[in-house]
């Protein structure tokens, strides 16, 4: 069974940085890729930043050249750095890995306010 730690969110007021952390543990033979989703009130989920098995990366529109994800194999455990956050980064984050099934993380607030 997998299980997927998250950590690093809370308030930040805008313009500032937040760090989120994704610990995976667990059986896990082969990873395809790791990455973060968000759900904001009212809105549907959104894939915000995903890092692949060949270190390839993608963003959310709305979150390239803020936000950059990185990952650590030997873990393994991937992050995503938050910058210059807005107050419409404000949602829920959730990490996932996929190997070969789907394992999630519990989520965890990220709200953005002054």
């Amino acid at each position: 069974q997998v299980q997927l730690v998250e950590s690093g969110g809370g308030l930040v007021q805008p313009g500032g940085s937040l760090r989120l952390s994704c610990a995976a543990s667990g059986s896990i033979f082969n990873i395809f890729g790791m990455g973060w989703f968000r759900r904001a009130p009212g809105k549907q989920r959104e894939l915000v930043a995903v890092i692949r098995r060949d270190g390839g990366t993608s963003y959310l529109d709305t979150v390239r050249g803020r936000f950059t994800i990185a990952r650590d194999n030997a873990n393994p455990t991937v992050y995503l750095l938050m910058n210059s956050l807005k107050p419409e980064d404000t949602a829920v984050y959730y990490c996932y890995l996929l190997h070969g099934i789907v394992s999630w993380g519990p989520g965890m607030q990220v709200s953005v306010s002054s």
